[in-house]
């Protein structure tokens, strides 16, 4: 390759990452856009958000939205019970998908590919919301805090990350403990559970999103307030914002009459959506340094 031609190719490479650079920081800014856009409106003038006139920076900034959100009836409850449902349901899952993709990877486990396709097959069929319901309701889990928590304690697909990354970890591992005189259990939680850490901490983070941001399950089979989850909690706020801020509106103080602080739809919106979001974006940082490792060792080959 002459001079010439490695100099054309040092330009053209300069020039593709260039073109990559400006490509991925506009896509950045395209997906943290919605989330700034929700922020700077549920800080700015609510009657300049209620009209649409916040879109690059906050005008106005108050606080009040969130002090007014905060005071609603039911909310400390249910952001117990959702704190409570993250926590408990991610552990348990993380548990259960390490364990069985540690089982579906021993050769000598009884009817081990039966088994396996047995979990694999509910990834593509299920009886329905009807039956799910009726059997919810005979197993005594509606109106019952572990109706969040054990129905989605076994996840398939996690199941298949597990495996996939156990599988790929050295089998002498195994073969060295098992000479060493370690049972099944020992083997499985002092050298299989400290070796998968990055693809846990991906089954974690998947379960732990799916936990805090679910109000369907509440929607089936909670009647009981007492049991309500905060994303179903403010999934209804949201759905009578129009209530709530004429409610948040005539109950206020002298102090908050002026209109700039006054309660709208669009300002309880807002707000009601970052307090919903925010508490997994502060969690999932700590998460990112383990997942693109995680979920590319624990895919699956062809």
């Amino acid at each position: 390759m002459t001079r010439i031609e490695m100099n054309e190719r040092t330009k053209g490479e300069g020039v593709f990452r260039a073109a990559n650079i400006i490509f991925f920081i506009l896509f950045t800014l395209i997906c943290a856009y919605p989330f700034y856009y929700l922020i700077i409106n549920s800080i700015s003038n609510n009657q300049l958000s209620a009209n649409g006139a916040i879109n690059f920076l906050p005008r106005g900034i108050h606080f009040q939205n969130y002090i007014q959100v905060l005071k609603l009836s039911g909310l400390p409850l249910a952001a117990l019970v959702s704190v409570g449902r993250t926590v408990i349901g991610t552990v348990l899952t993380v548990l259960a998908s390490a364990f069985l993709g540690f089982l579906f990877t021993q050769e000598d486990m009884w009817k081990r590919k039966l088994w396996y396709r047995v979990v694999i097959i509910t990834m593509y069929f299920n009886a329905g919301l009807i039956p799910m319901f009726i059997t919810m309701k005979n197993l005594g889990l509606t109106n019952n805090f572990w109706v969040y928590v054990l129905p989605a304690i076994v996840q398939p697909f996690n199941i298949i990350l597990v495996k996939t990354y156990i599988e790929s970890l050295p089998k002498s591992l195994e073969e060295a403990a098992e000479m060493d005189g370690a049972g099944t259990l020992t083997i499985f939680f002092k050298v299989i559970l400290p070796s998968c850490t990055p693809i846990l901490a991906t089954v974690a983070i998947f379960s732990a999103v799916g936990q805090w941001n679910s109000f369907q399950d509440t929607l089936l089979y909670i009647t009981d307030d007492k049991l309500y989850s905060l994303q179903y909690l403010l999934y209804e706020y949201i759905n009578q914002a129009s209530s709530i801020a004429q409610m948040v509106k005539s109950g206020s103080g002298v102090n908050l009459t002026a209109l700039a602080t006054q309660q709208t739809p669009t300002s309880i919106r807002m707000t009601v959506s970052i307090l919903v979001v925010l508490p997994i974006m502060c969690v999932y940082p700590f998460f990112q340094r383990y997942f693109v490792k995680g979920i590319m060792l624990g895919a699956v080959k062809g």
